[in-house]
């Protein structure tokens, strides 16, 4: 074959442009530490190092989202910690404070402690990191704890990027630490009226006439005491009542949410033991045949009926009591029974029949024989206008709201029947009332609105609920509820929310009702109500009252069912708001700094333990159950810290793993794109060397001619 001078130095070019460009790639790869630099050069390693990088700064995010989370996370355990610290400081405190040892002076200085205390532990609640509150939920800017140790926050959770389609919560909300609830605790009530033996308290009476009063003793009553023990007795015979009775009326709320009436009939004779089970009884749903497995019925030692939830995780359970017996041998009929048709024939079966009798044994049972009352349960509450209040025991829930300032706040939480939880104002009447529907109901709101004006509403609930009543003695234009819907239906009993009643009571008591029974009207009355005042759920599912003019309202507030007199029925109130019921001692709910609040009075008052005849601070628990609602505290924050720890633990690790990774997924990535210098040398010192022998052939080549072969 015939070589051409062309076709040798095509051949030569091509071979010298080859090994040049090798070893620029070469000397590139080794200069850059790439093996390539454009899609173009490998589009296989261009397409596994995009998707690496990807990778690394997926995991860079969340490592970086891991970190974040923790430092906030940790801050809370530690915060929560501290709270744990402080309040088993105030526990240590408050027992203390139960001994017998102490002077005014001494328990006064222990009482400036916890104050000390309670203030510290408001500043931890309030602690904020970088500029974020700990304890608002999401709204990390909101200070999530008020002066007035109110809530302000939101239940909503903070949650960090851990992988893909995997967040972690890492924050404790304060609803949850100082509102939360839990599962495990039981329910517990008590009277707050201290029960003594009137047997031994009036020996000369009761027991033997030559014995002098100075031998009485201040005693309490057991459960083996007889009703004679509780109640008194006209002589020292305790054989001659056989046809005398006592009479308990009992109010309250079972397990299960609904509400009942029952009126208990004791002889004498019979011990509180009889009466206790009796009690246990009315809180069986199925009165068909009942059975004492609901509650447990004890007595404390001041003769205070406690009464405890058998299942735990409910706040549903109440209780009010009272008793009567009638020592008026002369009457007609039975004074102590509401329903003895003798003597009550136009106002049968009402509990205020009872309002004419007297508190006072001796007057009762020896100065003017008649109707002696007993009283279980105060609280200090004044009532509407019309409803007798004497003897403030016989009122359960016809009561006035409690006035602070320019707010009325309600003592009973609304909870839902279902799970617990408190109402909201979207919450349907339904989900929470006695029964199984609100249809025929009917509830009375009294008191005096903002301008001082006596007002009676009856909000009557129905298929179209309405509302009517008087202000001043004058008759309101009726109107009807109506819902928000586009057609402005008019609301259904069973399916009105607490907004829509809330509404209702917000006009009565700023004084702006509809002038006429029309959606545009009642549009009208509301937003002029709630430039007025304001009524509300509270965090804890309480309703409250604002005036929104005035710092210190004339307002007053009743709000109750209009049957709750009438005992004619075994159907309690359907809803309750504030009632003289009994006192919480234990509750899976937490209501953090009202309850160390209460704790702290208790001390400053020096009130070892519940007295409703304390006029000052009737309702009060006393420092004995403030130590038990002490405990209850402490497990409940013990708990929220665990889970706070074990969000730092997931948090650390999902930040620790995170770091392997990114170093293994660069690994990999360096595997992939990175140049391999010690293999890169030898390449390029083979290259230099074969191109090196290129060119001694070239130059061999270039000199043969010939002119060497004449």
């Amino acid at each position: 074959m015939r070589i051409t001078p062309s076709s040798y130095y095509n051949n030569i070019y091509g071979e010298n442009n080859k090994l040049n460009k090798q070893l620029f790639d070469v000397n590139k790869q080794i200069a850059s530490g790439l093996k390539i630099q454009y899609a173009h050069e490998d589009p296989t390693v261009f397409s596994d190092t995009l998707r690496l990088d990807d990778e690394v700064t997926t995991l860079t995010q969340i490592k970086s989202s891991a970190q974040s989370a923790y430092k906030f996370s940790t801050q809370t355990d530690t915060t929560i910690g501290e709270i744990i610290k402080t309040v088993e400081s105030m526990k240590v405190k408050l027992i203390n404070a139960a001994n017998d040892v102490h002077s005014d002076a001494s328990i006064q200085a222990i009482a400036k402690e916890l104050r000390g205390l309670e203030n510290h532990l408001m500043t931890l609640a309030n602690t904020s990191v970088g500029g974020q509150y700990l304890f608002s939920g999401t709204a990390t800017s909101v200070k999530p704890v008020a002066d007035d140790g109110s809530y302000q926050g939101n239940d909503q959770n903070l949650k960090a990027f851990i992988g893909s389609g995997l967040k972690q919560k890492y924050n404790i909300s304060g609803s949850q630490l100082f509102y939360g609830s839990e599962n495990t605790i039981n329910r517990t009530i008590s009277a707050n009226v201290a029960q003594k033996s009137l047997t031994d308290l009036y020996p000369d009476i009761m027991k033997d006439t030559i014995m002098p009063r100075s031998d009485a003793k201040d005693t309490y009553i057991t459960t083996t005491s007889t009703i004679r023990d509780l109640m008194g007795d006209t002589d020292t015979d305790s054989t001659n009542d056989a046809g005398r009775n006592a009479y308990f009326y009992l109010q309250g709320t079972r397990t299960d949410g609904t509400s009942f009436k029952s009126k208990i009939t004791m002889a004498t004779t019979d011990t509180m033991d009889d009466l206790m089970h009796k009690i246990a009884l009315a809180y069986d749903p199925n009165q068909l045949s009942p059975t004492a497995n609901q509650v447990n019925v004890t007595l404390n030692a001041n003769g205070q009926i406690e009464i405890a939830d058998k299942l735990a995780g409910s706040s549903k359970l109440d209780f009010h009591m009272v008793g009567a017996i009638d020592f008026d041998a002369t009457n007609a009929g039975d004074a102590a029974d509401i329903s003895d048709a003798a003597l009550y024939g136009a106002t049968l079966g009402e509990i205020d029949n009872l309002q004419g009798g007297s508190t006072d044994y001796l007057t009762a049972a020896i100065t003017t024989p008649g109707l002696y009352i007993k009283e279980f349960t105060k609280s200090g509450f004044t009532t509407p206008t019309g409803t007798p209040n004497t003897i403030e025991g016989i009122n359960y829930d016809r009561t006035n709201f409690a006035q602070n300032g320019a707010k009325l706040s309600s003592n009973i939480a609304q909870i839902l029947k279902s799970d617990n939880a408190f109402a909201t104002a979207s919450t349907k009447l339904i989900d929470v009332a006695s029964g199984g529907t609100l249809v025929g109901k009917t509830l009375n709101l009294q008191g005096k609105n903002v301008d001082g004006f006596p007002y009676d509403i009856q909000i009557n609930l129905a298929a179209a609920s309405s509302v009517s009543g008087t202000v001043n003695g004058v008759a309101i234009t009726p109107f009807n509820i109506y819902n928000a819907d586009t057609s402005r239906t008019v609301a259904s009993a069973d399916t009105m929310t607490y907004k829509q009643l809330m509404d209702v009571v917000n006009m009565a008591v700023s004084g702006s009702l509809p002038t006429a029974n029309n959606a545009t009207q009642y549009d009208a009355a509301i937003a002029s109500s709630n430039a007025l005042a304001s009524t509300k759920l509270d965090s804890s599912g309480k309703m409250v009252f604002e005036d929104k003019v005035n710092p210190s309202t004339q307002a007053t507030l009743a709000f109750y069912d209009a049957t709750s007199n009438d005992y004619t029925t075994t159907s309690g109130s359907s809803l309750t708001f504030n009632a003289n019921s009994a006192l919480t001692t234990r509750d899976p709910k937490t209501d953090f700094f009202a309850q160390i609040d209460q704790m702290i009075r208790s001390v400053e008052e020096g009130k070892k333990r519940s007295d409703g005849s304390d006029a000052t601070d009737p309702r009060n628990f006393g420092i004995q159950n403030g130590i038990k609602m002490m405990d209850d505290i402490l497990d409940h924050v013990s708990r929220v810290q665990t889970e706070a720890g074990s969000y730092s633990q997931v948090l650390q690790s999902s930040s620790d793993r995170s770091s392997l990774l990114i170093t293994n997924t660069k690994s990999l990535q360096s595997d992939v794109i990175d140049t391999d210098i010690a293999e890169s040398q030898l390449k390029l010192q083979q290259l230099s060397l074969n191109y090196q022998a290129l060119l001694s052939n070239i130059s061999k080549v270039s000199k043969l001619s010939l002119v060497n072969y004449l």
